[in-house]
């Protein structure tokens, strides 16, 4: 299975971790300042966890959309396959940014998040 990756690093090193993906027989995809996305599967996540000396760490990102709203932003959320990703009784921390958005507030971007991942699981009889 093919995942999106994204490597994440302070700004100005996004050449250095490209390089060093490189090295790994990785190749970025689209490089942002402190992130390097790219495409592998679960070795590929392992590894470049384990092997980037540049990078901060590596993410899976599971989807990118679109939300104008929170409204937007809940459902969507809540659509995602998150009992495929977040075991029943695992943690998880939602962190964010907000740059250039609608949804301004990064507190009740991550509360609603949260509440739309806990009422998926819930739904899904994974909580």
């Amino acid at each position: 299975m093919s995942l999106n990756l994204i490597a994440t690093s302070a700004f100005g090193l996004e050449a250095v971790v490209v390089r060093e993906l490189g090295d790994l027989g990785y190749a970025a995809r689209i490089v942002r300042p402190g992130r390097i996305a790219f495409a592998g599967d679960a070795t590929a996540l392992c590894r470049s966890n384990l092997w980037l000396r540049s990078a901060d760490r590596v993410l899976v990102e599971v989807a990118a959309f679109e939300a104008a709203d929170f409204d937007a932003l809940f459902d969507t959320t809540k659509a995602l396959p998150w009992e495929e990703w977040i075991a029943a009784d695992a943690a998880f921390p939602v962190g964010g940014r907000s740059i250039k958005s609608q949804l301004s507030s990064v507190p009740a971007v991550q509360r609603t998040v949260k509440k739309a991942v806990v009422e998926r699981l819930m739904a899904a009889g994974s909580a």
